[in-house]
């Protein structure tokens, strides 16, 4: 009878260890709107491979990219609001429909190079990281796109080689810009521009080097102005609830390895971008120098959008516009 007891303790001793808690591994889906060899999804794919090896595998981030959970971009900040992935990039601007503080970085022809989007962006970062908290969710890196150019059919010069052009605009104020000189703007996901070109709805399009190669453009364009009308930015967002799922040192893993990835970003985006000008050219696209009359033309006759942004754009953005025009000297 004793033997028999013993026997049962032990199998009971044994089965209550079987249920203990495991330790598991944390796993998130990062959400990427762009394809596999764009270069915001490849920081994206590098800064879950920091992470990862920060965090001895405790924490890995699964990158989805080209839009394939459905998500094309302007509902992004609720897709990571509700949880329905728990990080994403987004283009900043492009989500300013929701946040029109986002707006403030590609208003036409404000920034001029790296440099100066830089020292915007540095100057924003603490409204944008409020704001984003607001949205339930953490800025973990901001990384930058090449300048924003016009792909065309047709060789641009001047003003008016713009007018009735039928241009693919990925924010409001290239939207603005189009129609200043002229043309129609189409807001059409990046998935759908090269069929577009391609059937003719559309001729032209705002956008930047790397997008350009990624859609192979030399198919279906022939001309590249370097107009820099705006310089865009990407974020990559975190759920706040995810974030604060993670300990204290897992959290500061994740934000160093994202403040190192930010950093190497900045620093190599502007050989990044000749290389992929350079992979058009070869491809047949046709690089057109751009003008100083063209450029002081585009600058007078958006002139008006940017007073109109300025005129109705949050509090917010309007300190950052002050503090940036002070610190460049215009």
């Amino acid at each position: 009878m004793k033997r028999n007891l013993v026997f049962y303790l032990v199998i009971a001793l044994l089965l209550s260890f079987s249920v203990l808690p495991v330790h598991a591994k944390t796993s998130w889906i990062a959400n990427s709107v762009w394809p596999p060899n764009n270069l915001q999804t490849i920081a994206l794919e590098k800064f879950a491979a920091k992470v990862k090896e920060a965090t001895g595998g405790e924490l890995e981030i699964n990158v989805s990219s080209g839009g394939a959970l459905g998500y094309k971009g302007p509902e992004l900040l609720k897709v990571v609001r509700d949880g329905l992935v728990p990080v994403s990039d987004m283009l900043i601007s492009g989500v300013a429909g929701d946040a029109p503080i986002f707006q403030v970085v590609t208003v036409p022809f404000l920034c001029r190079d790296f440099e100066e989007l830089k020292m915007l962006i540095d100057i924003a970062r603490p409204y944008f990281d409020e704001q984003a908290a607001k949205w339930n969710q953490k800025i973990l890196y901001i990384s930058p796109w090449p300048g924003a150019g016009l792909w065309t059919t047709k060789k641009v010069t001047s003003v008016e080689d713009m007018q009735g052009l039928k241009t693919r605009t990925y924010d409001k104020n290239g939207a603005l810009v189009v129609e200043a000189t002229g043309g129609t703007p189409y807001a059409l996901p990046f998935s759908e521009v090269y069929s577009s070109l391609a059937t003719g709805l559309i001729d032209s399009v705002i956008t930047s080097t790397p997008t350009a190669v990624d859609a192979k453009f030399w198919e279906v364009l022939k001309y590249y102005q370097p107009l820099n009308i705006t310089i865009a930015t990407n974020m990559v967002n975190v759920n706040l609830r995810a974030f604060n799922r993670l300990d204290a040192a897992t959290q500061e893993k994740v934000l160093k390895a994202a403040a190192e990835l930010e950093q190497e970003l900045w620093d190599n985006i502007a050989v990044l971008d000749k290389e992929k000008e350079s992979i058009s050219n070869k491809n047949g696209i046709e690089t057109v120098k751009v003008s100083g009359e063209l450029m002081d033309a585009l600058t007078e006759v958006t002139m008006g959008i940017r007073n109109d942004y300025l005129e109705g754009a949050p509090q917010e953005a309007k300190a950052i516009v002050a503090e940036f025009l002070e610190k460049v000297g215009r």
